[in-house]
């Protein structure tokens, strides 16, 4: 019996391995509990300022062009600097956008482009961020651990989503938007200091400085490995058709549910959850394309299912399933991202996938706002729920090695595990 749990429970093997994981699972966790407070207070304060469900929906659209430019941008950081060095100053730099929030909320009439200015520069920070952040993960877990490790940053992301939406959702609605934004601030300043303890993490020997032509390099080897290219459109296609978070307080509304906000923030992270913490069967399968697909899939017909039912307890079941649709297409990015991309990449890499699973949410959010503002909240979710299978579908058909990859036998992956680099053995 107790092998036969240990088979199914995630595999603790990278926090027992390495401190700087360690470090980074728990600066994470601190990170998400507070900037989910923001994430909660912002789209209920512009709603309660215009009423629009297209104003909060055009946050995404805010944060768009931010989002190309600096995550790009950062992916090639990533790659010429010591990533430590970025996170540490990007997350002191959210620190300060949180005060700004917290301030424009003190006064006596809090202002409406404040929170689309902080919107868009927090969407500029997280896209210098996120690659670096991304690109640490192989360099400091063995790489037969990578998908242990995928899957304990999903647990600890988890554990974040479930515990700060739901509390997020009292803090505001009994104490409002300021002390969530005052708790905002308090995380980033105790992640900074927890980021500064990490082990540096310098370029590789050589490596070039910032540009275009290094970002091209970085596109070209994404766009040639049709792997990649399938793992970034999916996701992007799923988020795109299928994120309906910024009409949720609309949701709510219309199903006189006022009390479920939090919940239905949080019920995705829950059925995450429930997958995570019988993760241990990632680390013995190698077919993680089919992750990506049933996942993806699995995420679009929950989604459609929450939007037609107007049971609010079914609506969040669906959430839930959502959820673990979700993050089961997660694992298998992830895994196959780590498990093919060389080092001296890994951060333009990193930026690419920051574009197909940050541009996609906030696409999707401007998508979502504007179809519920035309059709209806309700339509507004089950349409693109039913939009998003269709897109996996043909998606797959197109692109088959996404289906038939196999860590086994992947030629990139081999190399990787190796330690070669394959553009040196293939060129991009």
């Amino acid at each position: 019996m107790t092998s036969k749990l240990a088979a199914v429970l995630p595999d603790l093997a990278p926090w027992r391995s390495s401190k700087d994981f360690r470090l980074l699972w728990v600066q994470g966790l601190v990170t998400y509990l507070g900037s989910v407070m923001a994430l909660i207070a912002l789209p209920l304060q512009i709603k309660d300022l215009t009423g629009s469900p297209l104003a909060v929906g055009a946050m995404g659209a805010v944060e768009l062009v931010p989002l190309i430019v600096f995550g790009l941008y950062g992916g090639a950081l990533a790659d010429a600097v010591d990533r430590r060095k970025v996170i540490v100053l990007t997350e002191a730099g959210l620190g300060v956008l949180a005060a700004v929030l917290l301030v424009n909320a003190l006064l006596p009439e809090p202002m409406l482009w404040p929170l689309y200015l902080v919107a868009a520069g927090v969407a500029a920070l997280a896209g210098l961020q996120r690659p670096a952040l991304d690109a640490m993960l192989a360099r400091i877990v063995p790489h037969d651990q990578l998908a242990a490790a995928a899957a304990l940053n999903a647990l600890r992301w988890q554990a974040g989503a479930i515990g700060g939406p739901a509390l997020a959702g009292l803090v505001v609605a009994y104490a409002g938007n300021s002390p969530a934004y005052a708790i905002t601030v308090v995380c980033f300043a105790v992640s900074v200091l927890m980021c500064r303890r990490l082990s540096p993490a310098p370029p590789v020997e050589h490596a070039a400085k910032p540009s275009l032509r290094g970002i091209a390099e970085g596109a070209r080897y994404a766009w040639s490995r049709p792997v990649l290219l399938g793992t970034y459109a999916v996701d992007l296609a799923a988020m795109f058709f299928a994120f309906p978070n910024a009409i949720f307080p609309f949701l709510a509304d219309e199903l006189d549910a006022d009390w479920s906000l939090g919940l239905m923030y949080s019920a995705g992270a829950v059925g995450s959850l429930l997958l995570s913490l019988t993760s241990g069967w990632v680390s013995r399968t190698s077919r993680h394309g089919l992750l990506v697909v049933f996942g993806a899939a699995g995420w679009g017909l929950a989604m459609a299912a929450a939007g037609w039912t107007s049971n609010v307890w079914l609506v969040l079941l669906c959430l839930g399933l959502a959820g673990a649709g979700d993050m089961l297409s997660g694992l298998g990015r992830s895994t196959i991202w780590n498990q093919t991309v060389p080092d001296r990449l890994r951060g333009r890499l990193a930026g690419i996938e920051v574009l197909s699973y940050s541009v996609g949410p906030q696409l999707g959010q401007v998508r979502a706002g504007a179809m519920a503002g035309w059709t209806g909240v309700r339509p507004a979710v089950w349409s693109g729920g039913l939009a998003c299978v269709a897109a996996v579908g043909l998606l797959a058909a197109a692109l088959p090695g996404l289906v038939r990859y196999d860590a086994r036998t992947d030629e990139d992956a081999q190399r990787r595990r190796t330690g070669q680099d394959p553009t040196a053995a293939t060129g991009p």
